[in-house]
């Protein structure tokens, strides 16, 4: 039997090498965006048939023996159009049908011969019995957030509020996105439904940009008796205005004057750390870069980066007239030192 290809992949916008997360989050996106509910009119038909390819590559795609035997089938499909599929899989080409049962309406869902194909019977005994199952206590979902930190927040830590959209089990359906009705209409066929909510968290001192944080059971609700999801919140470092940042390495200008580039220069300057002294070397120039070290940012092995002061020179506006006496006497001599 010829059966039309379908591009699971290229329906939920992923590619090939897509993760289960990425693929569980490609999918509530777009089922959310053409949820048929959402639609009216001419928008609502074609919402609802792009509603039912969604939901059929999520149920392959999302399942690690689906997505190995739809995978596997890559090399044989015929310039992307039409495939001869051999059940067996000992090579060769056969034909054979298979008509989706009467009450397996699931309102008006129905899959593709592409997918009945390969999947049709047993998904369909799958959901005509699975209601009847038992459901294990289940953990709540794992959610991500990210989170930018000032310099000095992420040096000495802080307590922050974070407001979170949290995916929760939907309870109709216990995340199976299917009742024996049809798809779910609680959470429209995602499997999960969204909360949202304020929690106050302490993030400790001494994060690196880009470490991650685990803060245990503060992700989705667990369905039954079973624990809570955790939040994982991905620490950045916020722009500063004060500090330019690259990697956990930290600069900015350092305001000296003539006399103290000229004669050198002992100097408080301030550090995300506390006040240190910066001994100047005479004769210091414009634009030069004087390096703390380990003054910057933590890393991830637990030292820190370096910090970086840049020299500008820079001369009063107002100058009393010994200063300008003084700076003619220097003129004087350098105008002599050149003849």
């Amino acid at each position: 039997m010829l059966m039309q290809y379908i591009d699971y992949y290229e329906i939920l916008g992923i590619p090939k090498s897509a993760t289960e997360k990425e693929i569980k989050q490609a999918y509530r996106k777009l089922a959310r965006k053409h949820h048929p509910d959402l639609h009216q009119g001419d928008a609502k038909a074609k919402a609802e048939e792009q509603f039912k390819l969604i939901n059929e590559a999520y149920e392959v795609l999302g399942d690690a023996d689906k997505r190995s035997k739809y995978d596997k089938l890559g090399m044989n499909w015929k310039a992307g159009d039409e495939v001869n599929f051999d059940p067996s899989g000992r090579g060769g080409t056969y034909s054979y049908s298979y008509q989706q049962p009467d009450d397996f309406d699931l309102n008006g869902f129905g899959f593709s011969d592409f997918f009945s194909q390969f999947f049709g019977q047993d998904f369909a005994r799958a959901r005509q019995g699975g209601a009847q199952k038992h459901q294990p206590a289940s953990k709540g979902e794992d959610i991500d957030a990210q989170i930018s930190l000032s310099v000095n927040e992420l040096i000495n830590g802080v307590e922050k509020e974070l407001y979170l959209s949290v995916p929760n089990i939907c309870a109709s359906c216990r995340g199976e996105r299917f009742t024996q009705r049809g798809i779910c209409r609680a959470c429209g066929g995602t499997g999960t439904t969204e909360d949202t909510k304020t929690v106050k968290v302490t993030i400790p001192s001494g994060l690196h940009p880009g470490a991650t944080l685990r803060l245990k059971g503060l992700g989705g609700k667990g369905y039954g008796e079973g624990p809570a999801g955790d939040l994982y919140l991905h620490i950045n470092a916020a722009p500063a205005s004060d500090w330019q940042i690259t990697g956990s390495d930290l600069e900015t200008e350092l305001l000296i004057y003539p006399d103290q580039a000229v004669l050198g220069d002992k100097m408080q300057v301030p550090t995300p750390h506390g006040q240190v002294q910066l001994k100047l070397q005479p004769g210091v120039h414009n634009g030069q870069r004087l390096r703390l070290k380990n003054k910057g940012l933590p890393k991830n092995d637990g030292s820190s980066g370096d910090l970086y002061f840049k020299i500008r020179i820079d001369i009063p506006k107002e100058q009393s007239e010994e200063e300008k006496a003084l700076y003619g006497r220097i003129q004087e001599l350098r105008q002599q030192t050149h003849k």
